[in-house]
């Protein structure tokens, strides 16, 4: 079981919670990017990168047993902090159409360049499965 913790004191979130408190097994997921099968990144925008790279995270999840509603925490790696929050209604959309309405506590995290030179997200994930 999982559980939002919002604090007024923090004021209201929106697209995230400022904790979650769970019990059950941990799955801990690694960095996804937007590779095919082929290990080739696909898509030449942040919100098409955003997508393949959050799809790859959730088939993770699922193959360890898990759903979207079982994401904690995710952590989102950018390249350019400037054009995801410019595009951000269109990977809100993303995400309610990959997640729901779901949030975990989440952080955004400018770099200079990820793995593969050509992508421009990278997501990462903790999730807690009932036992």
């Amino acid at each position: 079981m999982i559980e939002a913790v919002n604090p007024p004191e923090l004021g209201t979130p929106r697209g995230f919670s400022h904790a979650m408190v769970g019990t059950g097994k941990v799955v801990l997921l690694a960095g996804q990017t937007a590779l095919n099968p082929e290990g080739v990144i696909v898509g030449d925008t942040v919100v098409e990168q955003f997508e393949r790279a959050l799809s790859n995270l959730l088939t993770a999840l699922r193959a360890a047993g898990g759903t979207p509603e079982h994401l904690a925490s995710l952590t989102i790696y950018l390249v350019d902090v400037d054009d995801y929050k410019a595009r951000s209604r269109d990977i809100g959309e993303v995400w309610k159409r990959l997640i729901g309405r779901h949030y975990p506590a989440l952080a955004g995290i400018g770099v200079n360049r990820l793995w593969d030179v050509e992508a421009l997200v990278e997501v990462q994930g903790v999730a807690i499965l009932p036992e």
